[in-house]
This record gives C-alpha cells, structure tokens and sequence, in this order.
C-alpha cells in the first residue's frame, strides 16, 4: 500500500505532497482541480506508465522535467524521473536501485476504473479483447510473451500479404502454421478467464445493481477451443486470395470479441448507463480478486468518478467490497462519498487554484 507521495513538476502539480490512508481516500474537489492528475501519478509510481498521455505529456507545461516519490507502508521507497526532449529520459528508483522499466515483479498492482471503461461494455471488439489480455499478461505467466509474439508473426503475415507475389501461398503457409498455433493457446487461457468472469459476474451484478437483470459474458471464439489451432489453419489457406486483396488477416483472436449481454440482449444495443457503469464496476471487483489470488498481493483501486449515474443502493453495495482495498476515489461531492464510508474514510481536499 502507499503511504505517501510527492510530486514536482508534475502536471498541474508544481511540488506537492501528500499523506495516504491504508483504506478509503477520498480526493474530492472541483473540476479542474488535478483529482484526475493525482490518480494518474499513483499509477504511474506503481505500474510505470499512464493510461491516458505520453511520458513528456506529464511534465509541468514549461518545466524540464517532472518527479514522483512515494513511500510504502512497508517503507520501500520508489522513485520515478523524466526528463523532456526528443529524446525522453524516464528513469526508476526502488530502494535507491535503479531501473529502466518496471517488470511485473517490480510494479504494484492496480485496478483501475476511470469513465472511458464504460467503452469496455459498449465500444469496440478491440477495447474488449485488450481488457483481457491486460489482465491476462498481470495474472498467467509467460501471456505477455504469448501475445507479443502472436502480434509479430501476425505483422510478419499481413507483410507478406501485402507483396503478393507468385509463390504468395508457399511463402505464407509458415506463418499461417505459426500464427495457428500461437493462436491456439491465446484463446484457451483467454476462454478460461472468460468462462472464470461468467461463473462470477451475474451474481456480483444482482448484488451491485439491486435488481433481477441477468448479465451473462462469453467468448465468442471463432472455432471450438479443443481444435482451434487445426481450424484457423484451415481458413487462413483457404482465404489467402481474400486477405491478400484485403492486405490484411481477416482470421484469428485479433478479431474475436466478447459478448456481454443483459437479459439475453447485446449490451451495446440495450444498456443504459447505469446498467453499464455497474457492469464495469462488477468486472472491476472481479478483476481484483483474480490479482489478488494469482500475485499474493492485494491490488490498489483506483476510482476516477465512480459515482456519478449511480444511484444511493448501488452506491452502498459497492462500497461494501471495497473496505479489504486501499482506495482512491476522486470525486466532486465529498458528503455523498463520505456518507458511504463513514468517517473513517481519508479526504483529500483539493481546490482549482495553481498548484
């Protein structure tokens, strides 16, 4: 957990520090006021990047640099430096050694949820299949190198569509058995996460939702997964001519989707708002647990405006699984949130001044 942070130079943030509650803080403040910024600087400290702008984007407008410290309830310390330019400087520190990136081993695991996840249930297939495969590269060891490596040999085969010469379906065939078979053991560890999220979801949706609404996921695989890799071997021979005039492979998991449905109607069409933030939300609880187990580390919750569109018992239900996690919450009520937590909970007060 964190215990504290300093920031300089760092977006909004000139140089302020603040102090943190190992359970529910609470950074409320009007718009503007570098709540959002602040969650931002947490994630980075503890993954390494953020979810929204470029490295050189985070440093103060005209400032050289910008810096975050923090330190752990376990009195580690962490450091992350960047230094503008064409040719950007980003440097970490973890107990004064230094590091070029933070692996899986190094970083602090974090569930995020900001309003742009609402696109997870009504967006595109892409945003879907990267939410898993997120998760997956966090939480299964060696999905991180199964996944780079299908999207080169995935590269290494449109490349080669687009040449289209003569012996195009000789020279092809190899990656086509390769990406088949990379192919193969994506879709099983994806469909075990999948079919993980079904046994849990619709239960934790009712509870959250306070209504009867069925809310069903699946994987929506192309080919049975017991011999996926044999089918998609097939198609991709056959359809050659097709990707070729296409220039691009029109086959494969990089196409596949999720399908969330509410009472048996795709999400997309029927959602409301209030169906959709909760849905994500439910993913989200999920999503920590399934760190948790795998890492042997609680993960941190990060909450960008988690309460607006929600009404007063959705807003209790879901507080009460969060009490176990240390929490951020940003908001611009602080007595709606405070009224969830009891006085327990940490406030954070910001306003719009210059920081």
């Amino acid at each position: 957990m964190i215990a504290d942070i300093r920031l300089k130079n760092f977006r909004s943030y000139k140089d302020e520090s603040f102090e943190f509650s190992p359970g529910v803080n609470i950074i409320v403040g009007p718009n503007a006021s570098g709540k959002t910024n602040l969650l931002e600087a947490l994630l980075i400290i503890s993954k390494g990047a953020s979810y929204r702008a470029k490295d050189n984007d985070l440093i103060k407008y005209n400032k050289p640099w910008t810096r975050i410290d923090s330190r752990l309830t376990n009195n580690s310390v962490r450091t992350v430096k960047i230094i503008a330019g064409e040719t950007r400087i980003k440097s970490f520190e973890i107990d004064k050694k230094p590091f070029t990136r933070l692996s899986l081993n190094n970083s602090l695991p974090v569930v995020i949820f900001e309003p742009n996840d609402l696109q997870l249930v009504s967006g595109s297939p892409e945003r879907r299949r990267n939410y898993t495969d997120d998760l997956l590269e966090q939480t299964v060891l060696g999905y991180g190198k199964l996944r780079r490596d299908y999207k080169r040999t995935l590269a290494q085969r449109n490349s080669l569509l687009k040449k289209a010469g003569p012996n195009i379906a000789t020279q092809i065939f190899p990656w086509d058995v390769r990406l088949s078979e990379l192919a193969g053991q994506i879709v099983k560890v994806r469909a075990e996460l999948i079919n993980r999220l079904q046994k849990e979801l619709p239960s934790l949706y009712v509870e959250l939702s306070k209504t009867k609404t069925k809310l069903s996921i699946k994987y929506g695989a192309q080919w049975p997964i017991e011999n996926y890799s044999s089918n998609m071997l097939k198609k991709l021979s056959s359809t050659v001519e097709t990707d070729m005039v296409r220039g691009f492979t029109g086959s494969g998991p990089h196409r596949e989707d999720l399908i969330i449905k509410f009472d048996g109607y795709a999400a997309q069409e029927t959602a409301s708002r209030g169906e959709t933030r909760t849905a994500v939300l439910a993913l989200k609880i999920i999503e920590l647990q399934i760190i948790k187990q795998a890492r042997d580390i609680t993960p941190i919750l990060l909450l960008d405006d988690v309460f607006s569109e929600l009404d007063g018992a959705r807003r209790r239900a879901l507080t009460e699984h969060l009490s176990n996690y240390q929490t951020f919450i940003t908001t611009t009520d602080a007595d709606i949130v405070q009224h969830h937590f009891t006085d327990q909970a940490n406030i954070i007060a910001l306003d719009a001044r210059s920081h």
